[in-house]
């Protein structure tokens, strides 16, 4: 029917459902930008007989296009009230647009709406979560593009068996993924080439997070020791970890090519476990995310406090103490882009790395301030203990104009033989 669309949401993204003119439409109205959502796979959750054949033709009739859902367009659409379905994590709503009103308002289902029909909404909902993980991974391509050490040059240095085998399973899912979308099906030929490799995926993601869990660990124990030690701990985790993080954006990546091949496997094979599947996938999905998140965060951790006894040391350090700081900064930067890119949410500001002559001003400072308490306390003792701090007063700022001095000209030798 004209002038009506349907709205159905995953908390990912967006489905817009109706007739190809009025899709457009409202997606032009609200400002979004889509892509199609391949409603031709449904067909395969409808069964046959003369309902399935109505229905297919109904799936025909209309146009699809998906909306990834960011905090910007989320907004857009929260005043159209979608409301709960009865496919768990699943809201939609009914849209028209009669006459000559200007806007979208919130109409009774329709006759041939996809609300009316659980299968076809639960179907929806799968393409839907195979579009949002298909979105992931484009961006960690984008993101991997932008890495200087390629990925897959990582993997190839590696001698660790497990982290080698990746290399012929990322084979073996892109051409997985090239037979599906030629086929527009995965069988049960297409997925037992790939029904193995999660294993091998989750082996090489542990593999990864222990890595950057030991840099962490050696960072933390570095700062407990020289500077120059922490220093050279800084730097090496500054320069694996972006090596590590592109490991496990690899596996993220394959890892949802897998969940996209298996959707489509059950939509094939057992459509009526379909939408429990796609639940069971996004909690697995879920746990991943924390892990990382966990590991990394952890390293980020780490990094800071390095950061923080780099500089408490920086008049002793005045070139090593602002290296830790900024290792760290670059570190925090590399995973802040990754977690963006995964869907992590975190926040964290970047250490500013102190000059050595702010931190002599602040030791100035701070022993003026004590040498004028001990002015002010000796008032009470008469002029003559009066004058005698005065002077010890004097004597503290002079010596720390000399010790500044003095430092000033030791630190090239201190940090050579440190």
């Amino acid at each position: 029917m004209d002038n009506e669309i349907e709205l159905i949401c995953d908390g990912d993204g967006l489905a817009v459902i109706g007739n190809a003119t009025d899709v457009e439409r409202f997606l032009a109205s609200e400002g979004l930008s889509s892509k199609d959502l391949g409603l031709q796979r449904l067909k395969s959750a409808l069964g046959t007989g003369a309902a399935a054949a109505q229905a297919g033709s109904e799936i025909a009739a209309n146009s699809g296009r998906w909306v990834k859902l960011t905090q910007e367009s989320a907004q857009r659409v929260k005043k159209f009230g979608l409301m709960e379905s009865k496919t768990p994590g699943v809201s939609h709503v009914m849209l028209g647009k009669p006459g000559s009103i200007r806007s979208w308002l919130q109409i009774e289902k329709g006759a041939g709406s996809f609300l009316t029909n659980p299968a076809r909404l639960a179907g929806a909902a799968g393409v839907m979560a195979q579009l949002a993980m298909q979105q992931t991974m484009d961006e960690i391509t984008d993101y991997l593009a932008t890495i200087d050490e390629k990925v897959d040059d990582v993997l190839r240095a590696q001698k660790d068996g497990v982290v080698a085998r990746m290399i012929g399973v990322d084979l073996v899912i892109e051409e997985t993924m090239t037979i599906r979308e030629q086929v527009g099906r995965v069988s049960e030929v297409t997925w037992s080439k790939v029904q193995a490799a999660p294993a091998t995926i989750a082996d090489t993601q542990a593999y990864a997070l222990r890595q950057l869990d030991a840099l962490a660990e050696k960072v933390e124990r570095k700062s407990k020791s020289k500077i120059g030690d922490l220093a050279t701990a800084a730097a090496e985790a500054e320069a694996q970890a972006q090596e590590w993080l592109a490991v496990l954006a690899r596996c993220f990546q394959l890892q949802d090519a897998i969940a996209v091949l298996e959707l489509d496997r059950v939509l094939d094979a057992a459509p009526e476990e379909l939408d429990r599947h796609r639940l069971g996938l996004r909690a697995a999905r879920q746990n991943r995310l924390v892990l990382i998140a966990r590991s990394t965060e952890r390293l980020v951790a780490r990094m800071n406090a390095a950061a923080d006894t780099a500089n408490a040391k920086v008049l002793l350090h005045p070139t090593k103490s602002p290296a830790v700081v900024h290792a760290s900064n670059h570190v925090a930067a590399g995973i802040s882009d990754f977690h963006g890119r995964l869907g992590i949410e975190t926040g964290r500001q970047s250490s500013d790395a102190k000059r050595w002559i702010d931190a002599a001003a602040e030791a100035r400072d701070k022993a003026l301030v004590t040498g004028a308490k001990g002015v002010n306390a000796a008032k009470n003792l008469g002029n003559e203990t009066l004058d005698r701090a005065s002077s010890v007063k004097g004597k503290i700022s002079s010596g720390i104009t000399e010790l500044a001095r003095r430092r000033s000209g030791d630190d090239e030798t201190r940090d050579r033989e440190g």
